[in-house]
């Protein structure tokens, strides 16, 4: 099971792209879907171009990492396209560009695909994120980030149709932009201070492969180098003194900088063919990862007590990590209604590496501490499955699994003279069995329901899997005007070790319909409730005291619900409202562990609302008008001070020509 306290974050990150539906493009086509004619090509050419506006009201920051739409001119969205009409051009066959948000939109994209029949094809993908983490008013306020993520995928290929294709490409990530943190010097109960730093992550990809097709058999080959690195100098601000005054702490001078880098270059193979009565897929990926990274600090101040202070930490380490995985997958079809498939993979991690931490303070070393780790996990995990379809509406599928792992661990530490070594060693074995029955009627109606219940005899975390059983159901329906979409699912886990106990139960509920009873009118609906709690056991020191064989409960029930109607006016003119809500209800259990501050972290109650319209007018048939307007609303129950309401909208103009 997942950490239950992840899920505030995702569900304020489901909510905001919820709420983002009105600032994409207007989905409205102008001109002539077949374009114009131009030296035996075809073209077609289509931009919107427009201006938002924003207004803000409560805390801006949280705003910004939930939305971050601003004012200004906007290129919203353009596509041209070219095609060859007879498919036979002189260097191209096909060009299409499309864009959308250019012009300092928080989320830009363009993407532009080259291709010539049987020849070559070429496809870019560039995406531009402006990531803004807000100060946590836990923080202080002093703990953010406001930097820009921009990727940008190239992919070419050489005889896209032939039986032997090659082909190259290079990825790149890069993220940037300034960071606000804090440091605590000369002592655990002294003075914090604030420092500025300057985030550079990069990442670079290059890859190069060929693919195969020979008797039925495809295989597929790929070389890749991924190298990665990081650097985040730190300085201090322009006042010595720390967040209390009042204190003889100071920092004089402070430096700090701990790049980061590492690669891991990697092989991929795959292997698949297909015949009358069976099926196989093999492949294998091995990467062979290293890490490095340096951490070198320097201070000059004073301490709480007014003495000189001079001190210096380095600390270094190396660490290779290579992953080898396989899985083989072998599928039977002894009869045209009955499948077999049988699937064997292996997994296997090492990491091993070490570290040494040096400390000099006021010209005095403190030797070096030197610090070393193996940990390997290995998984071998066999499933079988079939399927068999008693009647054209009626099928049973049902399958068992089996998967043991094996952890195993050794921590050295070496301080001068004296060196600990803790070797350790766990084996997980995973009984798994499924079962689900699939309903048809009038190829309108589809009913799925399906089982699974695991065992685990020695799970290496207390929140693991051990014993646990799932059961979900999904109906379908579709008709000429209507849709109709709904399923549940529950998912229970029990958990418990020498040390502590986990248990947590999941249940999920979903319904979505669309109903289109005229061409110029449709109404579309949905909900979803996600109901999570969590028991774990807990110890911790507070105020000088271990409590032990405490409880902390988690527990979050999130709504979700969206609606929307969309009218026609005889092509002229179009309107769209829409309406979303999402909130997390809560009602947890006060009262499980004796501190406040855990007591008041079991529920996360918040509603994030935002209703929405959008008209387009048709002034000529190769131009139209478009005005769209969000409102967003945001409330914490359990922390003010993140509320907001925004306002948000854009006016565009959509031209074909």
């Amino acid at each position: 099971m997942r950490n239950a306290l992840v899920l505030p974050q995702l569900l304020i990150a489901a909510a905001a792209a919820l709420g983002q539906e009105a600032a994409a493009p207007t989905p409205a086509a102008t001109g002539s879907p077949r374009g114009q004619t131009l030296d035996g090509y075809n073209l077609t050419n289509q931009f919107e171009l427009g201006y938002r506006f924003h207004s803000v009201g409560g805390d801006a920051g949280r705003y910004r990492s939930d939305v971050n739409f601003g004012n200004g001119v906007r290129l919203l969205s353009s596509s041209f396209t070219v095609h060859s009409r007879e498919g036979r051009g002189k260097y191209f066959d096909e060009i299409a560009l499309r864009t959308q948000g250019l012009g300092n939109d928080p989320y830009q994209s363009a993407g532009l695909r080259i291709q010539k029949n049987r020849l070559y094809r070429y496809d870019l993908l560039w995406r531009s994120t402006d990531y803004y983490n807000p100060a946590l008013p836990i923080a202080g306020g002093q703990h953010l980030l406001d930097t820009q993520r921009r990727l940008q995928d190239h992919d070419f290929v050489l005889f896209p149709q032939s039986r032997f294709r090659f082909f190259a490409g290079y990825s790149r990530n890069s993220q940037d932009g300034p960071a606000l943190t804090t440091v605590q010097q000369f002592g655990p109960r002294n003075d914090e201070f604030p420092l500025f730093a300057d985030l550079v992550r990069l990442r670079n990809e290059y890859r190069v492969g060929g693919e195969a097709r020979l008797a039925g058999w495809k295989l597929h080959w790929l070389r890749a180098w991924d190298n990665y690195s990081e650097n985040a100098p730190a300085r201090l601000g322009p006042a010595p003194q720390g967040n209390d005054p009042t204190d003889l702490v100071t920092l004089a001078s402070f430096r700090r900088a701990e790049p980061y880098s590492g690669g891991s270059p990697y092989w991929r193979l795959a292997l698949n063919g297909e015949k009358r009565r069976w099926a196989a897929n093999a492949r294998f990926n091995y990467t062979a990862g290293r890490r490095r990274f340096f951490f070198d600090e320097s201070a000059e101040g004073t301490s709480r007590f007014g003495a000189s202070q001079n001190r210096q930490i380095l600390v270094a380490g190396d660490a290779r990590r290579p992953v080898t995985g396989s899985h083989l997958t072998l599928s039977l079809f002894p009869a045209s209604r009955l499948t077999l498939t049988h699937h064997t993979s292996y997994y296997h991690l090492r990491m091993e590496g070490d570290s040494a931490y040096r400390e000099i303070n006021n010209a005095a070393s403190f030797g070096e501490l030197l610090y070393f780790r193996f940990l390997g996990i290995r998984t071998i995990a066999n499933q079988t499955g079939a399927d068999y379809r008693a009647r054209d509406w009626l099928a049973f599928r049902a399958g068992y699994s089996f998967s043991a792992r094996r952890i195993r661990s050794r921590e050295q530490l070496a301080a001068g003279d004296d060196t600990e070594l803790a070797p350790a060693a766990q084996d997980n074995r995973l009984h798994q069995g499924a079962a689900g029955i699939r309903l048809t009627a009038a190829r309108r109606l589809q009913l799925n329901l399906d089982s699974e219940i695991g065992r685990a005899d020695r799970p290496f975390f207390p929140t693991a899997e051990r014993n646990y059983h799932a059961l979900s159901a999904r109906i379908r329906y579709r008709a000429r005007t209507l849709s109709f979409d709904g399923g549940t699912r529950t998912f229970y886990n029990t958990n418990s070790a020498s040390l502590t106990a986990h248990s947590s139960r999941r249940r999920d509920y979903s319904a979505a319909a669309d109903w289109s009873p005229r061409a110029w009118f449709g109404l579309e609906a949905g909900y979803s409730r996600l109901h999570l709690d969590t028991s774990t056991g807990i110890a911790y020191f507070a105020g000088a005291r271990f409590a032990a064989q405490e409880r902390s409960i988690y527990t979050s029930n999130i709504h979700a619900a969206h609606a929307g109607a969309r009218f026609d006016f005889r092509g002229r003119a179009s309107l769209w409202l829409g309406y979303h809500r999402t909130q997390d209800t809560g009602n947890g259990q006060a009262g499980a562990v004796s501190l406040d501050a855990l007591r008041a972290a079991q529920v996360f109650p918040l509603t994030f609302e935002s209703p929405l319209a959008r008209v387009s007018v048709k002034l000529h048939e190769k131009l139209r008008w478009n005005l769209g307007y969000q409102h967003y609303r945001y409330k914490e129950d359990f922390d003010f001070r993140r509320n907001y309401r925004a306002h948000t909208g854009y006016t565009s103009v959509l031209w074909s020509f």
